[in-house]
């Protein structure tokens, strides 16, 4: 295969500077780190890139202060792998870069021709899982189950972080309280704005700010106003009441942000309105201060207009507020949600052909085979996790991990948002108060099956005789 011109692919811009960069869903295949091409490349130019090979996403360690993660963004794999194809520009543009030199044109080939073909095991999305426990399994030709590494990570890793966060500030902040996710000016780029918003409304938020995200979820944006328009046309116009009474002209009874200058002064000001009947007010938004005082003082001039609060929050400060008896009825998660602390899932081989593998670097071991995940329940409680291979019989257990993709197809219909959501509630309510807790929260039990821990046993005794052989 010869190389093509650049034309419609991103180096035609290459002697730009500052290129800007933009991402579409052609562009995928390529959003990889480079080694998933080099070790394609080398496998087949080995002759092996068609052996069949499994890969486990696993995440080594919860992040610290979570008792456990809620696993999501699988749906995005799903339609990732659904569309998984170069294309000849994407070709030229490799090719372009002279790193692939050696490689042969099997590989351009191979390519240029290929698809996603495998199959995909994974937890639904919304369920509780712990570390060491596989969140999908891919089993696919190798050259295709090594290339979609980086993306399926890309994906369930930030997704997972933020339902878990969702569903943990569901927990703290109860059902009656409303969640609304601010985050998107604080996400790490606007597509993880878009994964964000998603991941926490299926982990148990009410509504998003992000518009985009929302219409796209079929879901209505919420939001109330920013203190620039407060500012704006109490400059222009006076007053902040006035500023007031201009916002509620577009969107009568509208939540108003009433902390831009004196909350408790704005606060009675709005409260002779409502009592005498001139205004309707279906909430208002406290952005600053002491949020435990404040919220008292404007429940006692408006009882019955709901109190919404923003402001860096996160599962603890809502937590600190509610122990404290503020008046609060909603709270924006912003900042906290959507950064934090990352789950860091990893991607690793466990069979190759037949062959169960495993690695044993010091920190980073892993078991081998092709697993499962069994949960037992006792009273409506997950009692404990056990860790077996794929074959194991459930006796009294249920099997998390489900066939979702069969030889490239979906198997399974797309679950809605509010299936997911639902599940996440469900989930969470099944695990003991000592794994929800957010002051040194306990893991359930995983245990290693009998014959998890023999084949484990039999691989580091076939591995080890391999490296003394080669000596």
């Amino acid at each position: 295969m010869t190389t093509m011109p650049y034309l419609d692919y991103v180096y035609k811009q290459q002697s730009q500077q500052n290129q800007e960069l933009n991402l579409s869903a052609d562009d995928y295949s390529l959003l990889t780190d480079l080694y998933q091409l080099t070790m394609a490349a080398c496998y087949t130019g080995e002759g092996i890139e068609q052996r069949r090979a499994s890969f486990e996403l696993t995440v080594r360690r919860l992040p610290e202060g979570f008792g456990y993660l809620i696993a999501m963004g699988l749906t995005q794999a799903l339609e990732y792998l659904a569309k998984f194809r170069f294309s000849l520009a994407q070709i030229a543009a490799l090719q372009a870069t002279g790193i692939f030199a050696q490689a042969g044109d099997r590989f351009w080939s191979l390519l240029a021709d290929g698809k996603f073909t495998g199959d995909v095991w994974a937890v639904p999305e919304g369920t509780a899982v712990f570390a060491n426990q596989p969140l999908l399994r891919v089993e696919a030709p190798l050259w295709q189950a090594q290339l979609v590494e980086t993306y399926l990570l890309n994906t369930i890793n930030y997704q997972t972080l933020i339902a878990t966060k969702a569903a943990r500030l569901r927990d703290i902040a109860g059902e009656s309280a409303t969640l609304l996710e601010f985050g998107t000016r604080r996400a790490f780029s606007p597509q993880g704005s878009l994964w964000a918003a998603r991941a926490a409304l299926a982990g148990g938020l009410d509504s998003t700010s992000n518009v985009l995200a929302a219409l796209q979820l079929g879901q209505k944006p919420s939001g109330t106003m920013a203190h620039a328009l407060v500012m704006a046309l109490s400059a222009i116009e006076g007053t902040e009441e006035q500023a007031f009474s201009a916002f509620h002209r577009y969107f009568p009874g509208a939540p108003l942000l009433i902390d831009t200058y004196d909350t408790i002064a704005a606060a009675e000001r709005l409260a002779e309105k409502v009592n005498s009947g001139e205004m309707q007010l279906t909430g208002v938004r406290l952005d600053s201060g002491d949020l435990i005082t404040l919220s008292k003082q404007v429940r006692s001039l408006l009882p019955s207009v709901p109190i919404f609060v923003s402001g860096d929050l996160d599962e603890w400060e809502i937590a600190r507020l509610k122990a404290a008896g503020a008046e609060i009825d909603g709270y924006g998660l912003g900042t906290r949600l959507v950064t934090g602390s990352p789950v860091n899932g990893v991607y690793k081989l466990v069979d190759i052909d037949g062959i169960p593998v495993m690695k044993q670097s010091s920190g980073k071991v892993t078991y081998p085979g092709r697993k499962q995940i069994f949960r037992s329940f006792s009273g409506g409680k997950v009692k404990a996790d056990r860790l077996g291979l794929l074959g194991e019989i459930a006796v009294g257990e249920e099997a998390l991990l489900q066939l979702v993709v069969q030889e490239g197809e979906r198997v399974q219909p797309l679950e809605s948002l509010e299936t997911i959501r639902q599940r996440t509630a469900a989930s969470v309510a099944s695990l003991p108060q000592q794994t929800r807790r957010l002051d040194h929260p306990v893991a359930v039990e995983v245990e290693i099956s009998e014959g998890l821990r023999v084949l484990t046993e039999e691989t580091k005794k076939r591995t080890a005789e391999a490296q003394r052989t080669q000596r």
